[in-house]
């Protein structure tokens, strides 16, 4: 009988210590399946002398977007200012600014290493000097937690700086 009761209370408390490893506040469920295809796209790219940009558009802020390099997770990526001496940035060569905002590119250039002072966000980001670039996707897979839905999405303030997941 003592057995059978520690044996109920030991899968109680495993069940309890299951079911509240799901309350973390890391995407789950839906959010989850939804960013999903971004990691298998990730896990795709082909190796290469190029980056992956995902178009970041807030209007009061001056920053790009976030850049990777292909095969790396977007929690790897840096928010950038973007040098645009030698190539306009797409949505600045349409004359529509910010239009593009959550666009995926194919980049070509590479970070000056210089750092630039962008002064709404009073950040420092680093620079990335464009030569060229090629559009991948106008509807390219989730890697914002606000973009899952729900409260997630609801609860980004207009201000709020992301970080991709």
């Amino acid at each position: 009988m003592k057995s059978s009761l520690r044996f109920l209370l030991t899968l109680q408390v495993v069940s309890g210590a299951l079911f509240f490893a799901g309350c973390t506040g890391q995407p789950g469920g839906i959010q989850q399946s939804r960013m999903a295809p971004a990691v298998v796209n990730v896990a795709n790219e082909p190796a290469g002398d190029y980056y992956i940009g995902r178009r970041y558009y807030k209007p009061v802020y001056k920053f790009w977007g976030y850049v990777r390099r292909p095969g790396q997770p977007w929690s790897s990526a840096q928010l950038v200012m973007m040098n645009e001496k030698q190539k306009l940035a797409p949505d600045r060569q349409v004359e529509k600014l910010g239009s593009d905002n959550n666009y995926e590119y194919k980049l070509y250039g590479g970070f000056s290493g210089d750092k630039v002072y962008e002064p709404a966000s009073n950040g420092i980001y680093p620079e990335f000097v464009l030569k060229n670039y090629e559009l991948i996707s106008t509807n390219p897979p989730p890697i914002f937690r606000s973009q899952g839905g729900g409260r997630a999405a609801a609860s980004v303030r207009p201000l709020q700086i992301e970080r991709p997941q």
